[in-house]
């Protein structure tokens, strides 16, 4: 009995201390240490705009306007839905995806003015598997600056040198490649027109 006493007492003294570190201890350490070192990632990787919290930098949002980056086309819901995260799931004989890439790209051509056969960006006519990746390739944020640029009444490089800015380079040269995180980079043109910094006028 004194043995069975013994070992039940101990293994309630492990349960309890064990809880504590990995219910308590463990929680409170790394909350610490992310809100420390990386705050901004441990809270979302939020954007804020007058105070208000606009977005998130690790999400796709849909920007159709004249002036703004657009993003990658999304198959997530009715289209950039967070809470339906996902691709079309057509495969590559889908004639609904080969009809769907070709309005794509017709369409992304008459927005930036490009000629009927002009090569395009892949990631600009297709949808990533998520259907909410925040990034488009390089090639297809600088096609998109002429009619940005024209739109902002800025100059092609003022707009090219916020495109730089917003580039997330993949880490250590390796995971894949560097990418323009859109909504960073329209926030950012946004702030330039407001603040009046930067600005050209339309001749």
């Amino acid at each position: 009995m004194k043995i069975f006493l013994k070992e039940l007492w101990t293994s309630v003294m492990a349960t309890v201390v064990l809880s504590i570190i990995v219910s308590g201890v463990y929680p409170v350490v790394i909350w610490g240490l992310g809100q420390g070192l990386f705050r901004h990632q441990a809270n979302g990787s939020l954007i804020e705009r007058n105070g208000q919290i606009i977005g998130c930098e690790l999400l796709a949002q849909g920007f159709s306007g004249a002036k703004y980056f657009h993003p990658r086309p999304s198959a997530a819901g009715t289209g950039y839905d967070p809470l339906n995260s996902g691709g079309s799931n057509y495969g590559p004989t889908s004639q609904k995806l080969i009809d769907g890439i070709k309005a794509n790209l017709a369409q992304y051509r008459q927005e930036n003015g490009l000629a009927a056969d002009a090569a395009v960006p892949v990631d600009a006519v297709t949808a990533s598997g998520s259907g909410l990746d925040p990034h488009i390739s390089i090639k297809n944020a600088r096609l998109q600056v002429p009619r940005v640029a024209k739109e902002r009444g800025l100059s092609a490089d003022v707009v090219n040198s916020q495109v730089d800015k917003a580039i997330d380079r993949a880490f250590l040269g390796i995971g894949g490649e560097s990418g323009v995180n859109v909504l960073k980079l329209n926030v950012a043109l946004d702030g330039i027109v407001q603040s009046g910094a930067l600005a050209e006028k339309k001749p």
